[in-house]
This record gives structure tokens, sequence and C-alpha cells, in this order.
């Protein structure tokens, strides 16, 4: 099943009993939008926001790493969602956000969850209605969590992967902040990369408007970087957003959808003794 559905796909949803839609919105480094702002000023009709640093764990340092699944199942049910719920994950435009919330469903087990390919902006420009103003609040149910503990990487296996070379990385990161070029943009982290990792930015998966490229030219993509076809990857990126850009990449293609590493950069990149490459 494709992790991604298209504009005319959701369009035909819209209304349905068993679909919720939720704008996962989040800010990457460098953007200064409101993204509780703009869903008030344009939403999918019957949308719902839903805040990724909301459905983070609470006590940690590192951004918006996974919840508890007691967390995850409290809010997910809270906006109404059953695990018979059709789930669809849009953005406001910078593609990570939805597939954030793909990767976060998909690792606490819910298999009806898709991306809307282009989001918002994908929506707008085929002239589809938008509502403006507060979603309607939905009524609870009870949410079952069957989280799959192989969809994600701690620090600790993260240092076996690379000292023992078992799983390729894959680094959505630019070639820049990969290179250790650039400054990373959090302050206090190390420049650089994992060693062995593999640069493979998120948007080059992506069309200049926001799109995913085809699976066959996604495939093509992986293959060139040296991604093996037939053993789990690994993504990772500054803080867990843009790695799942990759995972979506991955699924698409065919591939394995592998792990995502959650601390990623804003871990790594912070802990003493993690080791640390620098250039080609």
């Amino acid at each position: 099943m494709s992790p991604l559905i298209t504009v005319t796909t959701l369009a035909s949803w819209l209304g349905e009993n068993a679909l919720c839609i939720l704008d996962a919105t989040a800010l990457l480094p460098g953007e200064t939008s409101n993204p509780d702002e703009a869903f008030l000023k344009a939403h999918i009709p019957g949308s719902l926001r839903f805040d990724i640093d909301f459905f983070s764990d609470p006590e940690s340092t590192q951004p918006h790493t996974i919840p508890s699944a007691t967390r995850f199942g409290q809010l997910f049910g809270a906006l109404g969602i059953s695990r018979s719920t059709r789930v669809v994950f849009y953005d406001q435009g910078n593609t990570a956000s939805a597939c954030r919330g793909w990767w976060l469903a998909r690792l606490f087990g819910h298999d009806q969850v898709f991306v809307l390919d282009g989001g918002l902006p994908a929506w707008q420009r085929d002239n589809q209605p938008v509502e403006q103003g507060s979603a309607a609040t939905p009524t609870a149910q009870p949410y079952a969590c069957h989280t799959r503990f192989a969809r994600v990487k701690g620090l600790g296996d993260m240092l076996d992967i690379v000292s023992g070379a078992r799983q390729p990385i894959l680094d959505a990161r630019s070639a820049a902040r990969f290179y250790g070029n650039v400054p990373e943009p959090r302050p206090g982290l190390a420049s650089g990369h994992m060693p062995g990792a593999i640069n493979l930015p998120y948007k080059t998966l992506l069309a200049e408007n926001g799109q995913f490229l085809p699976p066959g030219r996604i495939r093509d993509i992986l293959l060139e970087a040296g991604v093996p076809a037939h053993t789990p990857a690994v993504t990772t990126c500054g803080s867990g957003m843009t790695a799942a850009v990759l995972s979506v990449g991955l699924a698409l293609a065919g591939f394995d959808e592998g792990a995502l590493y959650d601390g990623s950069w804003a871990e790594w990149g912070a802990t003493p003794g993690a080791p640390v490459t620098k250039g080609s």
C-alpha cells in the first residue's frame, strides 16, 4: 500500500465517517510562519491540527522525540481516531511535517495512514475547497497502540550500528551540514556526520512543487546513492523530521521502511565521544 494519496483521492473521501485529516505542520530550522494561525486562515474541510511537539515526550531534552505509547494513544484517540480510522496527514508546505506524522502513526501500529502528496499547496492548486476558523471538537475514541519497536533507533543502537556497519544510515540533511562545511542551526552541536553515513538530502526525493518524485525515480536515486534494496536502512537528520521524508521515500520505492533515529543530530552532535566525520 502506497504511503501517498493524491488530491483527487482525498477529495473523493471527504465526508466519510471513518476518516480523520490532520494538519501536522511544524517548523523546520529557518521557517518563521505560525502554523496555528495559518490553519485558521485555510485548512482542508474537516481537518484537525496535529501538533508534533504535543505528540512528543514532554520530559525529553531533545526536540519532539517520540512520546510513550500511552501518551500517543490518549492524544490520538482524543482526535476521534480509532484503529479502524483512515488517517491522512498533510502540512502547509514543507512535506517533512506530514511525513513525521505518518511515521509516528506507523510506529505506534496504525496501518490505514497516508500522506497527502504535495500537502495544502497541492490541494489549493487544484482549486479544492478550504475552510477557515477553528476546527470542530472531535468525539474522543479509545486507542490502543501496537508499537513497532524495530521502526525506531536510539543513541545506543546507533553507536552499535556505526561501530559494526550493520545497517546503512541515510542522512537527510543538506550536503553542507553533512560534510561540516557550515555550523548546525541548533547551537552547541558538532558539525559533520556519523561515520559511514550516506548523504541523501530529503529534497532530492521531491519535485519543485513539493510532491514526491515517481516511485521508480526514487528507487533509482536510492540505488545510485548506494542504498541496498534488501537491507533495512536507518534514516536520520537534524531532529527526526526530514528523516521521515526518506522513510516515506523508501516505502514508495518498494524498499523496507527501515527505522528512524529519533534523536538524530540534535542528540548525536551533542553527545560527548560520539564519533563524527567531516568532509567527504
